[in-house]
C-alpha cells in the first residue's frame, strides 16, 4: 500500500500557522517521491482525491456527498471548495494586469515603503570625484494599509448540497470567486485613483467628465513620463469611446481584437475594461511600479453543519488590501465620478 493511502487527514490540519491544507499534505507526502512513477505530477492534495476515487470534473464527476463517506475524506472538501474559489477569482482576475508585486502578511497591521525621489534626484547627475554620492530616502508610511475581508457564506441543504455532481457545483463556487476578484478590483482602482491614505489624488490630464479622444491619450501618454504607459483601465462607457476612435480601426489593432478578443491601443498599452468602474474617463498606470497588493493568506474555508436544520455551511473568505507604491506612476483622463 503507498504511503498517501495511509495518511490520516483531520481538520486541524487547516490550522497549521502559515501553511495551506496541501502544503501541510505536502510536507508530510512530498511531491518528489512520486517522479517516475504513475503518480508524478499529482500534488499531495490531488493525491488524496485519487486515494478516495473522488472526481471533481469531468463528465463522469461524482456527488458531493462522496467527500463525505469517512471522516478523513471529509476533511478534504474545505481545500476542495477552496480550489474552486480560487479558480474562478483567477479567471475574473485583472489584478496580475496591475500588481507589481504581491506581500504576504501574518497578521492584520502593515505599513509599505515610500520613496519619492524628487526630478533632480531621477536625473542622476554626473558626480565628481571625492564627492558625497546624491541620497534616496526610503522611509516606512504613516498610515496602516487598508486591508477588507472579501467572502461569502454559502449555506446549502443536505439534498440540494449532497445529491448535485461536483462539477456543477464547482461552477457555483468559481462565481463565488468571480464576485471577489471583482471587488478586490475595484478596491485597487480606489487605492490608484485616490492612493492609499484616501486623500492623495491621482493628477487628472483633460476636463474630468469629458469625451477621451485620441489627443486625450496622447496627453496621458506624456503627462505619465518618465513612467511608462503600459496599461489602462477604463468603464464600459469609455470602453465604447475608445473603440470607437478612428485610430482604433487600423486594421492591425481590428485583426488582434477579432483573433485574440484582447484590446489594444495606438499608444500599445494594454486596454482593460472594468464594468465595475463607477466613473467616467481612463485610469493610466505603469504596472510595472504604481501598485503592491497585501494579503493576509490566501482563500480561508471553514466548514460546519446545522444538524437541526439539516444544512450544510462553508465560509470563504479574503483578506487583501493595496497600497500605490510611486504616486507618479499613475494619471487618469478626464476622471470624474459618477453620481
Amino acid at each position: 500500500m503507498a504511503f498517501y493511502e495511509t495518511l490520516k487527514l483531520e481538520k486541524g490540519m487547516y490550522s497549521a500557522p502559515g501553511k495551506s491544507f496541501t502544503q501541510a499534505l505536502e510536507e508530510l507526502d512530498p511531491s518528489e517521491n512520486y517522479r517516475g512513477t504513475p503518480l508524478e505530477g499529482l500534488d499531495a492534495y490531488q493525491r488524496q482525491l485519487k486515494r478516495f476515487d473522488i472526481r471533481v470534473s469531468g463528465p463522469g464527476s461524482d456527488l458531493v456527498e462522496k467527500f463525505f463517506q469517512t471522516s478523513d475524506s471529509t476533511a478534504l472538501f474545505p481545500e476542495y471548495v477552496s480550489r474552486a474559489v480560487r479558480q474562478g477569482m483567477e479567471q475574473a482576475d485583472l489584478l496580475p494586469n496591475l500588481v507589481a508585486t504581491v506581500t504576504n502578511i501574518a497578521g492584520m497591521d502593515y505599513r509599505t515603503l515610500s520613496s519619492e525621489p524628487s526630478d533632480d534626484d531621477k536625473s542622476l547627475k554626473p558626480v565628481a570625484e571625492g564627492a558625497v554620492l546624491p541620497q534616496t530616502t526610503v522611509t516606512t508610511k504613516d498610515h496602516l494599509i487598508h486591508l477588507y475581508k472579501r467572502g461569502r457564506m454559502l449555506v446549502a441543504s443536505y439534498e440540494a448540497l449532497r445529491f448535485q455532481k461536483l462539477d456543477l457545483f464547482t461552477v457555483t463556487l468559481r462565481q463565488i470567486g468571480a464576485y471577489i476578484a471583482r471587488a478586490q478590483l475595484q478596491d485597487a482602482m480606489n487605492v490608484l485613483v485616490n492612493g492609499d491614505d484616501g486623500d492623495s489624488t491621482a493628477t487628472n490630464i483633460g476636463t474630468a467628465g469629458g469625451a477621451v479622444d485620441y489627443a486625450g491619450l496622447v496627453s496621458l501618454w506624456a503627462g505619465l513620463a518618465p513612467y511608462q504607459l503600459n496599461t489602462m483601465l477604463a468603464s464600459t462607457t469609455t470602453m465604447q469611446q475608445i473603440l470607437a476612435l478612428s485610430q482604433m480601426c487600423d486594421a492591425q489593432a481590428g485583426l488582434n481584437f477579432q483573433g485574440t478578443g484582447k484590446m489594444i491601443t495606438p499608444l500599445g498599452a494594454t486596454l482593460l475594461h472594468a464594468p465595475s468602474l463607477t466613473a467616467k474617463g481612463v485610469i493610466g498606470l505603469d504596472k510595472t511600479c504604481a501598485l503592491e497588493m497585501v494579503q493576509a493568506g490566501g482563500v480561508t474555508t471553514d466548514y460546519d453543519k446545522l444538524i437541526d436544520r439539516q444544512l450544510e455551511r462553508a465560509s470563504i473568505s479574503v483578506i487583501a488590501g493595496f497600497s500605490r507604491i510611486f504616486d507618479g506612476a499613475v494619471k487618469t483622463l478626464c476622471y470624474q465620478e459618477q453620481e
